[in-house]
């Protein structure tokens, strides 16, 4: 049984979750979608993006991508190499092709020699650029990198498979990464919020990509960051304060008595249009950007001009891009309560409700 291609762009663009699909799959879908893979990889040892994982390929369409495995595309957006590394270790951990394992070794190594010696990762590797060489943590990019890394250093299964000397390797890009992860953290007026989706490479700045992700506190990227600072065994002192930092930015970023619907809206593009309604039952939402030092959502059309409401900007970026969203509800709701509980006395004074 094949499995369906919306399945799995659904799925994979989750990392664990594609995990799921496999597990489903069966033996065969499992191997066609590893081999796949395997096509796709690129010499650099990485994987492009936004590729169907479970194409039925010809003999030709094999040839051409054997013929493209030279091109510097690889990246981390998207949720592309660290999520071929995860299936690629399942994949040889069920069926004992080393192959597999080979090529999860290659995606490993890609992953550490593309960290920036800061602690950083770039979007794309070997070759970034544009704000593509950006410290990212869009669409959990470099999140994505470090929760990989962190399961070869601690010989969690599947990647058990690692040696000792790249789960050393793999420990140490960790806790640079972390070090990164503090030093992007953004301070107004002597007081710790949260990331942008990008910081400069050099000076750790909340960053500009496209024309329409204007520099500010991200209520999105920022959840998956506090998330993986959270699952720290042993937190020092600075990491929890970051933790506690940021969990009272989104408490104060929160926007209450709002919903975002799709109207009808015959003859657009899409048929119909988000619109934001007033909601008094309606459960906290947070923008995907805020305004550094007054966290006032950004809404923003491709001309770079930030608005204020999502109505004032063009129908395309309304309706095609993600500006509202129940982002920390999870991470409020749960997350925290039990990272508190965890940590017991080790953690600093309760961020106020």
């Amino acid at each position: 049984m094949r499995i369906s291609q919306r399945t799995f762009s659904c799925l994979l663009a989750f990392g664990a979750f594609c995990l799921v699909a496999i597990a489903q799959a069966g033996p065969e879908d499992e191997i066609r979608v590893a081999e796949v893979m395997l096509l796709y990889q690129r010499d650099s040892g990485g994987w492009p993006k936004n590729y169907d994982p479970d194409a039925a390929l010809s003999e030709k369409d094999k040839a051409e991508l054997l013929a493209r495995k030279g091109r510097t595309d690889s990246t981390f957006d998207n949720g592309a190499t660290h999520r071929e590394v995860r299936v690629l270790s399942t994949a040889y951990a069920r069926t004992g092709n080393k192959r597999y394992k080979d090529a999860a070794l290659r995606g490993i190594e890609f992953m550490l020699a593309a960290q920036y010696k800061n602690g950083g990762w770039p979007q794309f590797y070997p070759r970034p650029r544009g704000y593509s060489t950006h410290i990212t943590f869009n669409d959990g990019a470099m999140i994505g990198v470090m929760n990989v890394l962190r399961d070869v250093a601690r010989a969690n299964k599947p990647f058990d498979f690692a040696d000792l000397d790249m789960r050393a390797r793999a420990a140490q890009a960790v806790q640079k990464g972390i070090a990164c992860i503090l030093k992007c953290q953004i301070v107004v007026n002597g007081k710790k919020t949260a990331w942008c989706a990008q910081h400069d490479e050099r000076t750790f700045a909340p960053a500009k990509a496209r024309s329409y992700e204007l520099p500010s506190i991200s209520g999105s990227e920022s959840v998956g960051v506090v998330q993986f600072l959270m699952q720290i065994e042993k937190p020092d002192r600075r990491t929890i304060e970051a933790i506690e930092s940021a969990v009272a930015w989104f408490k104060e970023a929160r926007i209450k008595g709002i919903r975002v619907i799709r109207k009808d809206a015959p003859g657009t593009e899409k048929g119909y249009d988000k619109v934001v309604v007033e909601d008094a039952t309606a459960p906290p939402m947070w923008a995907r950007f805020n305004q550094i030092g007054t966290n006032k959502p950004i809404f923003c059309s491709r001309d770079g001009i930030p608005r204020e409401k999502l109505s004032d900007i063009s129908y395309e970026r309304r309706n095609g891009y993600g500006w509202l969203g129940y982002y920390a509800s999870d991470l409020l709701s749960k997350d925290y309560p039990d990272w508190k509980k965890r940590m017991g006395s080790n953690c600093l004074p309760s961020v106020d409700n």
